[in-house]
């Protein structure tokens, strides 16, 4: 994996973050969107990695910030090996269909969630496929996952997650004679701050979600691009109902 070039979104903490310091730790020079106010850890991991770690604002949300993005990495590479979609918002998670319900906030949640991730996609797909591996990996979440659905609410979540999933699938579709392939995982129950405080009693931190999902990126990149399907799974691998 050495002398790789990936860039991460949605860096500023938890699984983000998480991603790139095991990239960095890979010897990948990482591109890092930030969008909230510089946390002290990227602070740090710049000034200690200036050559490594280049930190981007960026707001997935946002045409002119992607745009702005793409120009930003364009001046310092190339190609880009790994494209990881990682940003994403919550949005309210309860009301149900018999409770009123926050439609310009469901649409901001899939304009992040969703748009952005294709925002990034299109944007970075030339630089993307001038490398040799070509690799798109989209979190997304046991959320979007339509044949597993349990829940009464979450309403944005799940549906801007589904149709993550589905837009994966498209771009997946359209890159895979040219060498590309996309993975969709789940990062699993993490201690994060989607809900606004830390969850502390989720299964995982950040750190190990983000290792599983190293090993998993890893493990494609030895199989032939040709053989390679888009797959939906879990941190540890395990697949997913779409």
């Amino acid at each position: 994996m050495a002398g790789k070039t990936a860039f991460v979104t949605g860096a500023d903490r938890g699984v983000g973050l998480a991603l790139v310091k095991g990239l960095l730790a890979h010897d990948y020079k990482v591109f890092a969107g930030q969008y909230a106010a510089e946390t002290a850890e990227l602070h740090s991991l710049r000034e200690q990695l200036p050559k490594q770690l280049t930190v981007i604002p960026l707001d997935i949300a946002s045409d002119q910030s992607v745009a702005a993005a793409l120009e930003a990495v364009s001046r310092e590479t190339e190609r880009i090996d790994l494209l990881i979609n990682n940003g994403a918002i919550l949005g309210d998670i309860g009301a149900t269909v018999l409770d009123p319900l926050n439609f310009a906030e469901m649409l901001d949640v899939f304009n992040v969630n969703t748009l952005g991730s294709l925002r990034m996609s299109q944007a970075f797909m030339p630089l993307l496929l001038k490398s040799e591996s070509r690799f798109l990996v989209n979190v997304s979440s046991e959320a979007g996952s339509i044949g597993d659905c349990h829940r009464e609410s979450w309403y944005a979540y799940c549906m801007s997650k589904a149709a993550l999933n589905m837009q994966s699938k498209l771009i997946h579709n359209g890159i895979k004679r040219h060498g590309g392939r996309v993975l969709v995982v789940h990062p699993g129950w993490v201690q994060t701050y989607m809900q606004g405080k830390l969850d502390a009693g989720a299964a995982l931190t950040p750190e190990q979600s983000a290792s599983s999902i190293q090993q998993l990126i890893a493990e494609r990149l030895r199989l032939p691009a040709a053989e390679a399907e888009c797959e939906y799974v879990d941190y540890a691998g395990e697949a997913l109902h779409w």
